[in-house]
């Protein structure tokens, strides 16, 4: 059943829990890409009970039915973990991030607001713009598609009407028929990724996921942006691109950290885990040779059993 919390600004965050409830059982964040919603991918409620886990996931700001967030930066989402986690009453948790989401749990990770968070585990993560300084070429081994829509933020920031124009488009196409986009992020796929994405389950997971993402628009400032533009989708994008609103040398060792990826990932390159990895040295990194992006969906039972171990 969907909840709703206020945040302190006043925004509507909509957010469901999943698995055991009882009070012992661990309580998991788990937080989901671009595009995405809180009914992305997730383990059955009989895994989760066997895993002794109690998983929650929300809608990020301009998402399904989440108040979008003018301006948002990555940082951001630890504010909106903790006030969700005030509404549940827990006392420590973990997070987990896949793709989108994964920038977004190292958020949680570099700040640990009220010192709850106990562990936390970012999947096929991205990294941030300025590693373009630092030795990394952020748009090298990207699929043509997320290389091109990157360039064409970059080209026209801080204007997003560009952006808004072709996420308009592509979300129209999701409401139309969702098996659409996932057909045309499958083009892009190394075959490895279109094996797990045909699992009937994680197919079908994967469709409701994008047709909540963006079922609701949320327009944005100006009437330069489209109104169909999905605003959420557009503020993930953009924050990716601009300063995280915090610096990963945060991430110091007190909160365990596990960064998970698929060396043949082509929507997060293996590149951008290599320059986490030496960013963060104290995280516990994970590379699958034989993997890439969608893989962190089936290797999730095993990244919420080392969450949960973490919690002690």
């Amino acid at each position: 059943m969907v909840k709703t919390v206020k945040t302190p600004s006043g925004r509507t965050i909509a957010y469901e829990t999943w698995g055991d409830p009882d009070p012992e059982a661990h309580p998991v964040f788990l937080l989901h890409g671009t595009p995405g919603s809180r009914l992305g991918p997730r383990l059955r409620t009989f895994d989760l009970h066997k895993l002794g886990v109690r998983l929650i996931a929300y809608d990020r700001p301009g998402y399904g039915g989440s108040d979008r967030q003018e301006k948002r930066t990555v940082v951001d989402a630890a504010e909106d973990v903790d006030a969700i986690a005030q509404d549940l009453d827990l006392k420590q948790y973990s997070v987990v991030g896949r793709s989108g989401g994964a920038p977004h749990a190292l958020a949680c990770a570099a700040k640990n607001i009220g010192s709850q968070v106990v562990s936390v585990a970012a999947l096929v993560s991205l990294a941030p713009p300025d590693a373009d300084d630092d030795g990394l070429d952020w748009l090298k081994g990207m699929s043509q598609s997320n290389a091109s829509t990157y360039d064409l933020l970059d080209r026209h920031a801080p204007d997003v009407t560009e952006l808004g124009a072709l996420l308009a488009r592509n979300a129209e196409t999701i409401r139309r028929d969702p098996t659409v986009f996932l057909a045309s992020l499958r083009q892009e796929m190394p075959n490895v990724d279109r094996v797990i994405v045909e699992d009937a389950g994680i197919r079908q997971h994967l469709l409701v996921n994008y047709l909540s993402a963006v079922g609701r628009t949320q327009e944005g400032e100006g009437s330069a942006v489209d109104p169909r533009a999905p605003m959420g989708w557009v503020d993930d994008l953009v924050a990716f691109r601009t300063h995280w609103g915090f610096d990963l040398k945060e991430i110091d060792g007190s909160v365990p950290v596990m960064l998970w990826h698929g060396e043949r990932d082509v929507f997060a390159p293996v590149a951008h885990f290599h320059w986490l990895a030496r960013k963060i040295p104290s995280a516990k990194a994970v590379l699958q040779p034989s993997a890439a992006h969608f893989a962190a969906l089936p290797a999730l039972p095993q990244v919420l059993a080392w969450a949960r171990d973490k919690a002690g």
